[in-house]
């Protein structure tokens, strides 16, 4: 019988109950993002064409040290027309088939296995929230006809029966109003997208059949859209019917990754810690109160305690970011995040997050744009366009591509060195200037006042000559940039200026001369 002519509505469960669900281990069993030892930071290629993710993973990401690439949805979306081809279609799904503007299946499949040769792991946004808006109709990206004014997808295929309903929902227009109301954010249509009713049974399997289908391409896990509009037992159910990894590439036994998009900035009816059974949780406080500090609003000294004591989840619980692709549009919220446009100050904030220990981090990748609608880089036919590089490894055509700005990869760099080591050896001067050290691996000065930071410090690293890798890199055996000096006390001087483009000064035992080169392209 086809899906639409049921006459009997499935029963679902209730949202917050666990019946059913295979319960993980320990709750870690999703908060592995299975990097390749050694290495300790992830990035967002929003909107990349999948042969240029491939392309990025062999030339660069691999050879820089990434642990892994986000990669925008995979799966068929609406084609939207008005605005012309936005950003956000690629969260209105149309069906499970990975077909979209970043390429087909076949595509998608080989920019899997050739990161994963390279060490470099692919997290899929996955949006299993909804579907389309509630209204309207169309054709979708793979050619599949869609219905939202009559829920009716056959290319998965749900129908009406598939969707929450009045008797779930108590909105009065079926959407979203009251988010100090847990049950509404969970049960009512989120800006009036088609909110599938995860607790029915039929819907589950079609979620969990979409997921494995990537599991079984290659993926190491998931970045899981709106997760906090949706029920945590239900999550955890679906969760709990996955796959594990593809052993050839992970090993036996290992689980997918999942990091849940959970805006919960304090205050909030959602509380991100719900989800922490079914994996990590995106944490918004972190680039929020960063913005703050660096926009200097709030002591940068006051880092002292960053991470649990300034109120945020366990280290092992969070994927920590500046900005992401909803709020440097201004979107999804964040209270505006320092983004590519605060370059001198988000270099600054990056550099800290990199060189912490606190949580896991992720670097955005962006496209300019004017408008908060605007889609990314395109043809006259509007094919996404191919990445354009430069020479000095920035990226033209519009596309920013922070992820390859040097103060940036050369950090990723610090932290792959720093691994473990903890906190060490705090100082701070005034109220904007910091440094600190990660054990005997790494040391970091940041300067954001009017003046310079000009102090003989404990860095706690062995003695000699340190290539500064914001100043440059330690290339033949010798600093293309500012060199600083250690001695046999740990003690060393830093002279960080005020008034420069880059106002830090960073060091680590990879890039002190006479060690190997870190890189292995």
């Amino acid at each position: 019988m086809s899906r639409f002519q049921r006459s009997e509505k499935a029963m679902p469960s209730k949202g917050h109950d666990l019946t059913g669900a295979v319960l993980p281990a320990a709750s870690a069993a999703f908060h592995d993002p299975h990097c390749q030892q050694g290495r300790t930071a992830i990035t967002h290629l929003f909107e990349w064409r999948w042969d240029d993710i491939a392309d990025e993973c062999e030339r660069f990401l691999g050879p820089y040290g990434y642990c892994g690439v986000q990669i925008s949805p995979p799966s068929e979306n609406a084609v939207v027309t008005n605005p012309r081809r936005p950003w956000w279609e690629r969260y209105q799904p149309v069906s499970y088939k990975l077909v979209t503007r970043s390429g087909d299946e076949n595509a998608l499949r080989d920019m899997i296995t050739r990161c994963n040769k390279v060490g470099v792991r692919i997290y899929a946004d996955v949006v299993i929230n909804h579907m389309t808006g509630a209204g309207g109709s169309g054709t979708g990206t793979g050619g599949t006809h869609w219905d939202g004014g009559r829920l009716s997808y056959p290319g998965v295929p749900y129908g009406p029966n598939d969707f929450n309903d009045g008797s779930n929902c108590h909105s009065g227009d079926g959407s979203i109003h009251d988010y100090t109301n847990p049950e509404e954010v969970r049960n009512c249509r989120l800006v009036n997208l088609a909110d599938l009713a995860m607790g029915h049974d039929y819907v589950r399997g079609k979620v969990v059949d979409f997921l494995n289908h990537l599991i079984d391409l290659g993926v190491a896990g998931f970045r899981v859209d709106a997760a906090k509009h949706m029920w945590p037992g239900d999550l955890l159910a679906v969760m709990g019917r996955l796959k594990n990894l593809r052993s050839d590439m992970f090993g036996s036994g290992s689980r997918p990754f999942v990091c849940q998009e959970v805006i919960d900035q304090g205050g909030e009816a959602v509380k991100a810690e719900e989800y922490l059974q079914s994996g990590r949780v995106t944490n918004f406080k972190f680039g929020l109160e960063l913005g703050r500090v660096f926009r200097r609003e709030n002591p940068m000294k006051y880092l002292v305690n960053w991470g649990t004591g300034w109120g945020m989840w366990g280290g092992s619980d969070v994927v920590n970011f500046l900005y992401n692709h909803d709020n440097e549009r201004g979107h999804g919220g964040g209270g505006g995040p320092l983004t590519f446009r605060e370059a001198r100050a988000m270099k600054l904030a990056t550099a800290f997050m990199l060189a912490h220990p606190y949580g896991f981090p992720r670097v955005m990748s962006s496209y300019d744009f004017t408008s908060s609608d605007q889609g990314p880089p395109h043809t006259g036919n509007d094919e996404t366009a191919h990445v354009q590089l430069n020479p000095d490894f920035t990226c033209g055509g519009g596309w920013v591509c922070e992820h390859r700005w040097r103060e940036i990869y050369d950090m990723v760099a610090f932290r792959n060195v720093a691994g473990t080591a903890p906190l060490s050896n705090w100082w701070s001067g005034a109220d904007y200037q910091i440094a600190f050290g990660r054990g005997d691996k790494a040391f970091l000065a940041l300067n954001l006042e009017d003046f310079p930071l000009r102090a003989t410090l404990q860095t706690g690293l062995p003695q000699g000559s340190y290539c500064d890798v914001i100043s440059g890199n330690l290339e033949q055996g010798r600093c293309t940039g500012n060199t600083v000096q250690v001695g046999g006390d740990g003690r060393a001087h830093f002279d960080v200026c005020s008034s420069c483009d880059d106002p830090m000064v960073a060091i680590h035992v990879g890039a002190k001369i006479g060690s190997p080169p870190l890189r292995t392209g």
